[in-house]
């Protein structure tokens, strides 16, 4: 989505650097439990009200358009803010990330359909801590965890072929295979994008009123949520009980 080379760096005072990192970082975590919150009220919305979830699912079963429309765009806004990071203003990249979360929160209501709400509130729990804690390793470590960035993007990469192959298998053991995977990677991922992203923090002049500053948080929070819901989905596939 994008790298330490949108980042202008020059020589800045060690103490100075930790400031700007510290108010960077806090910028993308803002955002980021921003649209988790949004995602979150929506989904329960959606689930607790009859009359919205059948705009979703028409009556003799199966997905209505709205219903497909709310599956298949959020993915459409991933690539159009991250293709068109560069030509996006910022007031529009925020409203993509809001308008995003707004339909995942649609598409998330499905969850309460098939898993308890004790369940879902249980793994979101266990989600947020695990997730916590590889933020902060990520944010501390004094590892390079740059090397492991290309070998965690392949393991998605196998992992979406894995799940569109089981699609047509629908193997219970396979399934079961891929969440743990699939919690390992993003684990993984976590951490490496924490540290990807506060090593972009060290190197750019933060400014509040700064177009690119406020892009490229959206953008940090926007790849973080994604780690957080992925993490969310794969551990409730293998701890949660359906209905």
């Amino acid at each position: 989505m994008f790298n330490e080379q949108n980042v202008s760096v020059g020589y800045r005072d060690p103490a100075e650097t930790a400031t700007m990192t510290r108010t960077f970082m806090s910028k993308v975590f803002s955002w980021m439990f921003l649209a988790l919150a949004i995602t979150a009220v929506t989904a329960f919305v959606f689930a607790a009200t009859p009359s919205l979830m059948q705009m979703l699912i028409k009556p003799e079963g199966g997905l209505s358009i709205l219903g497909w429309v709310v599956m298949l765009a959020p993915l459409g806004f991933v690539l159009l803010m991250s293709f068109g990071y560069q030509k996006l203003s910022a007031p529009l990249m925020t409203l993509l990330f809001m308008v995003y979360s707004v339909l995942m929160g649609m598409s998330f209501s499905f969850i309460f359909l098939a898993y308890s709400l004790g369940t879902i509130g249980i793994t979101f729990a266990i989600t947020a801590g695990m997730f916590g804690v590889m933020a902060l390793a990520g944010y501390f470590t004094k590892t390079d965890l740059t090397k492991f960035g290309s070998i965690l993007m392949m393991g998605v990469i196998g992992i979406v072929i894995a799940m569109i192959v089981n699609f047509f298998l629908k193997s219970d053991m396979m399934g079961y295979i891929i969440s743990i995977i699939g919690v390992l990677i993003f684990t993984g991922l976590t951490a490496y994008d924490v540290q990807k992203l506060k090593r972009i923090g060290s190197g750019m002049s933060i400014d509040s009123e700064n177009t690119a500053v406020r892009k490229m948080a959206i953008m940090g929070a926007l790849t973080l949520y994604l780690d957080f819901i992925n993490l969310f989905l794969f551990l409730l596939r293998l701890l949660g009980d359906r209905r």
